[in-house]
């Protein structure tokens, strides 16, 4: 029987009733003992934990992105850093994007005027528009009139001193992007630059007089400009533009990113991926911008597998150094010398101590009372609001307490190391999540192969998004959760992400099968034989791929927005994105063979095992047909598909009651068939 759930909002009360229903679990080893001891775990236990995101501090006030409300869904709020009840700041009809997707400032604070800029979308379109409200909070209204019409706008980097900020303007009608300087005081708009890939803004001199902006092609490989004022348009600094390079020639990717002007703006401090593939500081000076040097960094404290993944200033020559070790956050405070080249870590700020083994969701500094705000997560413990001061940065407070309800610490799963060794000898990250020894469970555990989105992302130690929750809800009902970071990963150096440039579902693809077949088999903790696979966006294109191209390993899979013929994907996604994903996946035209042999569509017949498909309606990334589509094409040929659509999400599902139903239906999918 193929069935279609189309949730319109809002969600009437016998459905939310009908959600919210508890989850038994009990061991498949029929003990007595077990039988009497039934446990009874509700999933909002796990949800009952609201997210405390990207905290700014400004005085005595902590301005910072929650779903606190009714609504369940993330809003901004503010709470005096002392403690205090916190306060919406927005009608709470109105929906924040997650800052994850938005890759940007979703609000920048501007004291002298008295408002904020927050970027808004529509339930998950990505359309964002910069709107400006009052501090102490009111209805958003346009910053700058219709100027962003037909655009999508980001916020990229913001002065409060001087009311500007930084705006990429995406066209939505043709492959154009375009940088502009903001002022928020007087509503003028100066155009920077603009270019089919990117121009992004990702450097400023201190007077606002020289801005660095970046062409980024794939990643990892970028041309820099500069702008000056008085200049009619920018000008090449460093690189070799895509439109200039000759047939075949090789241009090593530089990563060039986290760009700041030093003193008297001779040289550029930055991350590059230059002289370690892990990443590292490099140096550009001014006067002889083709003359790179590297700079030395010492004062590291951790050890293990990872990368450099960010660098800020704070003021004068202070800077913080942030590092991915095994997908768990190091920040450091450190010190640069611009003449020695070195950069000095000196402090560790999170790492150690209340802020370990977890991931750092956001860092702000407020130079005036020399603090920081920060976000913070564990694979058991939800994202919490911390402050650090003093000149040590020994004071470490914590502002919330957010827990997971009514559910023992010893029940959750912390997961433990199961990297390997895939087919061609490369190592491969990943972690197993098994159902925690006070649960009871005995015996091999039927297995949940979770895919990670990108694909050149990671799966983290993180309560915050939507993967950790539903970890935990499986393994509180039994479930293994295997969490492989496949090549083409982020987090392992550039060239272990690089692996998936033009070769999606290729060696990717046979990692996860040499886990399947290889790896796992040997485990006697889990059963192979009951295993289904998972996964959200690229996650779904995987899922798709493994479930057709190798159905004799699953029993069941859940396809979240994963796109299934790569050549209608190509053709649907925005017009300013489609030049990034014609270099790293394919031209629809000129690569339509290659494209053809890697989409889930030529092999759907294939597929054996139940489906599930799960999409936002307003998703612009992987639009609605293109999941109707992998639906309408396997009931047609008599196969099992089941679809949820949200008509109140994009590419994500962020809201509380779609969270309830989205794991609620994937938990009882996975129960159901294996």
């Amino acid at each position: 029987m193929d069935t279609c759930i189309h949730l319109a909002r809002p969600v009437d009360a016998p459905a939310i009733q009908a959600i919210s229903a508890p989850v038994v679990i009990r061991s498949h080893a029929l003990m007595s003992e077990m039988e009497r001891n039934v446990m009874t775990i509700s999933l909002e236990s796990l949800l009952a934990a609201r997210l405390f995101l990207s905290p700014k501090l400004l005085g005595n006030r902590l301005f910072f992105l929650s779903n606190l409300g009714q609504g369940g869904h993330l809003s901004l709020y503010a709470m005096d850093a002392g403690g205090s009840v916190p306060e919406p700041l927005l009608p709470a009809r109105i929906a924040v994007q997650n800052p994850e997707l938005m890759e940007a400032e979703v609000f920048a604070l501007f004291p002298k005027l008295g408002k904020l800029l927050l970027m808004l979308d529509r339930d998950g379109d990505e359309n964002y528009q910069p709107l400006l409200i009052p501090l102490e909070g009111g209805i958003p209204e346009p910053a700058f009139g219709a100027a962003f019409d037909g655009y999508r706008v980001r916020c990229l980097a913001s002065d409060p001193e001087r009311n500007l900020a930084y705006l990429n303007a995406e066209s939505r009608t043709e492959q154009m992007h375009v940088s502009f300087q903001a002022n928020l005081e007087t509503g003028e708009l100066l155009k920077l630059g603009q270019h089919a890939w990117g121009s992004y803004v990702d450097g400023v001199n201190a007077d606002h007089t020289r801005v660095i902006m970046k062409d980024g092609y794939s990643e990892g490989d970028n041309a820099l400009y500069q702008w000056q004022a008085g200049w009619p348009e920018r000008k090449l600094l460093y690189g070799v533009p895509l439109e200039q390079r000759a047939a075949g020639q090789d241009v090593p990717p530089n990563s060039i990113t986290n760009i700041f002007f030093t003193p008297g703006d001779r040289g550029l401090l930055f991350i590059t991926s230059l002289f370690v593939d892990s990443y590292g500081l490099g140096y550009l000076d001014l006067a002889d911008p083709a003359a790179m040097q590297p700079v030395e960094i010492t004062g590291i404290q951790h050890s293990g597998l990872g990368e450099l993944v960010a660098l800020s200033h704070l003021c004068d020559a202070r800077y913080t150094v942030e590092y991915n070790i095994d997908g768990c956050s190091w920040l450091y405070e450190g010190t640069f010398d611009e003449a020695s080249l070195t950069m000095k870590l000196e402090r560790v700020l999170c790492g150690r101590g209340k802020l370990t083994n977890g991931t750092l969701e956001a860092c702000s500094y407020e130079k005036e009372t020399d603090r920081f705000a920060l976000s913070f997560s564990t694979a058991t413990s939800p994202s919490q609001i911390y402050t650090i001061e003093g000149e040590q940065r020994k004071t470490v407070r914590q502002h919330t307490r957010e827990r997971v309800l009514g559910l023992p610490e010893e029940w959750l799963s912390a997961g433990s190391d199961a990297s390997f060794t895939s087919y061609d000898g490369l190592r491969i990250s990943a972690r197993l999540y098994l159902p925690a020894p006070a649960l009871g469970f005995e015996g091999p555990r039927p297995l949940v192969y979770y895919i990670h989105g990108g694909p050149q992302g990671q799966e983290r130690p993180d309560f915050t998004w939507f993967s950790m929750p539903l970890i935990q809800y499986l393994t509180l009902g039994g479930f293994a959760v295997f969490v492989p970071n496949v090549r083409g990963s982020t987090g392992y150096g550039l060239s272990y992400t690089k692996w998936v440039d033009h070769d999606f579902g290729g060696k990717d693809r046979l990692d996860h099968v040499h886990a399947m077949t290889q790896v796992l088999p040997q485990d006697k903790r889990v059963d192979v034989k009951r295993a289904g696979v998972v996964g959200r966006s690229y996650g779904g294109y995987m899922t798709l791929t493994m479930a057709s191209r190798h159905p004799e390993l699953w029993s069941a899979a859940v396809d979240m927005f994963g796109p299934y013929d790569l050549i209608t994907f190509s053709q649907r996604i925005p017009e300013s994105w489609k030049p990034y994903f014609e270099l790293v996946i394919g031209h629809p035209e000129r690569d339509r063979e290659f494209l053809l042999e890697r989409s889930p569509r030529t092999y759907m017949q294939q597929i054996r095992c139940p489906l599930l498909v799960i999409q936002g309606k307003n998703d612009p990334r992987i639009i609605e047909r293109e999941s109707r589509d992998v639906v309408e094409q396997l009931q047609a040929a008599g196969k099992r598909a089941d679809y949820l659509v949200f008509d109140d999400e994009g590419h994500d599902v962020l809201k509380y009651v779609n969270r309830v139903t989205c794991y609620t239906a994937i938990a009882e999918f996975f129960k159901k068939y294996l």
